[in-house]
């Protein structure tokens, strides 16, 4: 049997809830900032997240209101953005999803690598990483961030060059997603991947089934996950020992 080699994390909705609780109110402080009328409500970011980066969603939604926004402008809102999700997440506004400390603890113990695979900036991710418990202070190898490639998510650059710097054989990878991006960039690099599914991505429901697994969340003492597809969960937690059988899984 094929040994796990590595797990490739996304960060926003996967490793923690950042999304509405971190990177929404941070977009619309830097809004206020610039100047801008915009207020992004939950429902309006739920349909802007189809759109992986910051940047690109933030365009997206000037040409709805009609607008070209400058490079200048552009700058100033991301770094406004920026220093306020930073403020955020220090405040542990931002949560680690359930199961997701045990895991990483469980695969840091075998030895197994663990890189950050997202479409946010390095700063943002590194933000993030610094809130952690001094336990999970530098757990992870390295990090592809949308800083690193031209072509984000769904696009299999992100995972290819994860592979690249990681060094680990493809069958023996397994990718943690919760969108419909990451798990098409995932299987489009040729990897397994296992869901766990964020409530904002509508699209998911169409193409999950494409994921090798999919479930709620990774599981807890007391907090056991629901497997929505995929091989069974005995323990109620996703462990080395689940991801190493999903690799046993044909590929999709």
């Amino acid at each position: 049997m094929t040994r796990l080699q590595a797990v490739f994390w996304d960060v926003d909705g996967t490793l923690a809830d950042t999304e509405l609780n971190g990177h929404r109110p941070a977009f619309n402080k830097a809004f206020q900032d610039c100047g801008l009328s915009w207020h992004w409500d939950e429902q309006i970011y739920c349909e802007l997240l189809s759109i992986p980066g910051g940047r690109q969603r933030m365009l997206s939604y000037a040409e709805r209101q009609g607008m070209t926004p400058d490079a200048e402008l552009l700058e100033r809102l991301r770094l406004s953005k920026q220093q306020h999700y930073l403020n955020l997440v220090s405040s542990g506004a931002v949560t680690l999803r359930p199961g997701v400390k045990r895991l990483l603890r469980e695969l840091e113990g075998a030895d197994v690598q663990q890189w950050i695979v997202t479409s946010s900036g390095e700063s943002s991710v590194k933000a993030l990483l610094q809130s952690f418990p001094s336990d999970l202070q530098g757990i992870f190898r390295g990090m592809v961030t949308s800083d690193a490639v031209t072509r984000h998510k769904p696009f299999p650059d992100p995972y290819a060059l994860a592979l690249h710097r990681s060094g680990a054989d493809p069958d023996a990878v397994v990718v943690c997603e919760d969108s419909t991006p990451g798990l098409q960039s995932a299987l489009a690099a040729g990897l397994h991947c296992l869901l766990t599914p964020s409530p904002w991505d509508r699209e998911l429901e169409d193409c999950r089934h494409q994921a090798h697994a999919v479930m709620d969340h990774l599981g807890e003492a007391g907090q056991h996950s629901v497997i929505l597809a995929g091989p069974p969960c005995a323990e109620g937690r996703i462990t080395l020992e689940y991801l190493q059988m999903l690799l046993s899984v044909p590929l999709r």
